[in-house]
């Protein structure tokens, strides 16, 4: 009788722990993601071949280089702001590869171009350009560099010109034809047209500001101050003087966007402090 009873409690606990572990395992999914949440990237993006684009904006950054280096621009290896550039990165890129399978396949680069454009951005396959005139003329800090260049890795690690290359195609190539598209009929084309436009293209606001978000949590889990991309957006609206400059140019508002940014600082702080504690 003993052996049954302790049996049957045995059998209840067995139970009520199962019971227990289904529980948590079902809470997980909602526990485990620390930071922002943007959703999926866009189904737009599937339209063009992602290999086709990284190999485009490979081609065009080694031109954007060429004319560079000989017009005298390509900050060299061993340049101050160079290595300071490439050390940002190295902090920031292991952050950004549990956002996109693929970019564990890229080859990261970070170059320094010398110009007064306040102007920075990472082309798909994270192919880095800072331009001398966003360090120079806003002296930038470098968590406030960490925000420039996360919000920039962001838009390669959200596919966004490749969204926006598969916007153009369904729109040029017309829903008759998306099969077709589908079945690479005329794909070649669509990348051969519009992968030249890649240094060109305009992201939507929505693309900003969800670079503003997913920039700002890879910084903070990169040990930068997230709290440095509200001063950031403040220097480049003082720096504008009513004209926004080109980097500016499609973003959102400044007030609009630093609210979204504070809106989301308490998603991403705990990162920061979890990067810098020892």
């Amino acid at each position: 009788m003993a052996q049954q009873f302790g049996g049957g409690i045995r059998r209840r606990i067995w139970r009520y722990g199962l019971v227990l572990g289904l529980a948590c395992t079902s809470l997980m999914p909602a526990l485990a993601r620390e930071g922002v949440e943007v959703g999926a990237n866009s189904v737009f993006s599937t339209l063009v071949p992602a290999d086709a684009v990284e190999q485009s904006a490979a081609r065009q950054y080694a031109q954007l280089l060429s004319q560079a280096a000989d017009k005298q621009a390509l900050a060299s290896a061993d340049h101050p702001q160079v290595r300071r550039l490439r050390a940002i990165a190295q902090r920031i890129i292991p952050q950004a590869l549990d956002w996109n399978p693929r970019a564990r396949g890229w080859r990261w680069e970070v170059n320094l171009i010398g110009s007064k454009q306040i102007n920075a951005f990472c082309m798909p396959g994270g192919k880095i350009i800072f331009y001398s005139g966003i360090l120079d003329e806003l002296k930038l800090s470098d968590a406030e560099v960490a925000a420039v260049m996360g919000h920039e890795v962001a838009h390669a690690l959200r596919e966004h010109a490749r969204e926006r290359m598969g916007k153009n195609a369904a729109t040029g190539i017309g829903a008759a034809l998306l099969g077709a598209v589908l079945g690479l009929g005329e794909l070649g084309q669509t990348v051969t047209n519009y992968g030249a436009q890649l240094l060109t293209l305009q992201f939507s606001r929505s693309d900003e500001s969800e670079a503003d978000l997913v920039g700002m949590e890879l910084a903070a889990r990169a040990g930068f101050d997230p709290r440095a991309a509200v001063t950031l957006w403040q220097k480049m609206a003082a720096n504008s003087r009513g004209a926004p400059p080109q980097w500016l140019s499609t973003h959102p508002s400044g007030s609009t966007r630093i609210a979204d940014i504070e809106a989301n600082l308490p998603r991403v702080m705990p990162l920061y402090l979890k990067a810098r504690s020892p």
